[in-house]
Parts: structure tokens; sequence; C-alpha cells
């Protein structure tokens, strides 16, 4: 199926649109006094770490631990991550250098 480009325009602003709902909707509705629930507070606290769980697992779903490698790419890509972001506390370096391990251990060194 093509679309005109009039078609694609109003795709792009809807789904534009719909995503600044999606963000600026809870922001209007907890607004002011409604900004101590504690319910907020603590989803506030668990969700990143159960974001990060949920994302980890997602990556390492296909993971083979009966080929040749067993899965060492990854284990060494996830230990370069977790040393480099307690070393340096820096999200971005960490997963830029973490990707770039993989990828070098998946390309080069375990064909």
């Amino acid at each position: 199926m093509t679309l005109t480009p009039n078609q694609t325009i109003l795709v792009i602003c809807i789904v534009a649109i719909a995503t600044m709902i999606t963000r600026f909707l809870p922001f209007v509705l907890f607004k002011g006094s409604k900004s101590n629930n504690s319910y907020i507070k603590y989803l506030g606290q668990v969700l990143p770490y159960a974001t990060i769980g949920l994302l980890i697992v997602y990556c390492l779903r296909n993971v083979n631990f009966t080929s040749p490698t067993y899965g060492l790419s990854e284990a060494l890509a996830i230990i370069c991550i977790v040393v480099l972001h307690y070393w340096k506390e820096n999200v971005l370096l960490s997963i830029v250098a973490g990707t770039v391990v993989y990828m070098l251990l998946v390309q080069f060194v375990f064909l």
C-alpha cells in the first residue's frame, strides 16, 4: 500500500500528537496537590529498575547456550557495561562501549 504525500503527512501528524499527549498528560493530571501521591512516588522509584530488567530479558531472549560460544560474547559485553558504569557512572559511555565490545566479539572473535 502506497500512501500519498498528504496521507503521509497526516499519519506523521497523528503519531506526533498521540506521542505528545502520552508524554504531557501525566504532568497535566498530576500537577499541584496531586504530586504528593505516594503511588506515583512508588512507581517513580520502581519503574526504572523494572524497565532495565525487562530490556535485559528482551535482549538476552535469543541467546543460545548450546552453541559453541555458550553466550560468552553477551556475558563479556554485560560485564563491560557493568564495570564501566560503576567506574565512570556514565550511562551513554556504558551503552556505547558495551555495544562496541559485543559487535567486535560477534564479528571478529566468535564467528
